[in-house]
C-alpha cells in the first residue's frame, strides 16, 4: 500500500488532514514534535489518541532547542499567550520557521518510510497569520525537499485545508469520522481549554459558524 507521512499535532486541522490521507488510500505513518510547547502532554496525548484511531506507525520527535530560542509565547513563558482577539500582522505565538523545521524532519522520515507524500494540515485563509503556513512556502519547500533527497525520491506536499475557512473544516472533520473531540487546540490549557487564546477562537468561531457541537471542555468562551 501507498505510504503518507503525516504530521499531527493534536490540533484538529493536522487530524483532519490525516483522515483524509486515510480516505486517499494511504497507509498513515505519523510524525508528532514534542518542542517545548506549553501544552505539550496534552498535544501528545491527543496526537496518540489520533495516530490510534488512525492505526498509524507513529515517530516522536523531540525538538527543545525551540525552547532556548525563545521568542514565541508558545515556548518562552516569560511571553504572555494573547487573549484579546485575533489582530492583524505575525502573532507572539509564532514560532521561528517551526514548519519549515517540521517538514524537514518528516521528509527525512518519509524519505526512510518510502512515503511518497507529506500530509500538513495548514491553513492559510483563516489562520492566525503565520507565513510558515502560505502555499507559496510549502511550494518552495517540496521543491527544496526534492532537490535534496535520494532522486528515486519523489515527494509531494500536501495540504488540503490551505484554502478551507475553520468551519468548512470542523464540517469535512464531521463528514469524515475524524474523532475531533480527541483533538486540542489550546494555547495555554492543559485540562480545560482557555477558550479565549486565537486558537481557541477560531476553533470555538469554526463550531459554531458549522452548527456543531465542540465537545471539549472549555474554562470560558468569548462573546460573540
Amino acid at each position: 500500500m501507498r505510504k503518507a507521512l503525516c504530521i499531527i499535532s493534536g490540533g484538529m486541522d493536522s487530524a483532519v488532514a490525516a483522515y483524509i490521507a486515510k480516505r486517499e488510500g494511504y497507509e498513515i505513518v505519523a510524525v508528532h514534535f514534542n518542542y517545548g510547547q506549553r501544552t505539550e502532554k496534552r498535544e501528545l496525548k491527543a496526537f496518540r489518541d489520533i495516530a490510534a484511531s488512525l492505526n498509524a506507525k507513529t515517530y516522536e520527535i523531540d525538538l527543545p532547542f525551540f525552547k532556548q530560542i525563545g521568542a514565541s509565547a508558545l515556548t518562552d513563558e516569560s511571553l504572555a499567550v494573547p487573549t484579546e482577539g485575533i489582530k492583524p500582522g505575525i502573532p507572539i505565538t509564532y514560532v521561528p520557521f517551526r514548519n519549515g523545521i517540521f517538514l524537514s524532519i518528516a521528509a527525512a522520515i518519509a524519505e526512510k518510510e518510502g512515503a511518497e507524500a507529506i500530509y500538513i494540515g495548514v491553513v492559510e485563509e483563516d489562520s492566525s497569520g503565520y507565513p510558515d503556513c502560505r502555499e507559496s512556502f510549502i511550494q518552495a519547500m517540496q521543491r527544496a525537499i526534492n532537490l535534496g533527497t535520494k532522486d528515486a525520491t519523489h515527494l509531494v506536499i500536501k495540504t488540503p485545508l490551505i484554502h478551507l475557512k475553520k468551519e468548512d473544516i470542523v464540517a469535512l472533520g464531521a463528514k469524515l469520522g475524524v474523532p475531533l473531540e480527541l483533538t486540542w487546540s489550546c494555547y495555554q490549557s492543559e485540562e480545560m481549554a482557555c477558550g479565549v487564546c486565537d486558537s481557541c477562537r477560531l476553533r470555538l468561531k469554526g463550531f459554531e459558524k458549522a452548527g456543531i457541537e465542540d465537545k471539549i471542555p472549555y474554562k470560558t468562551t468569548p462573546a460573540s
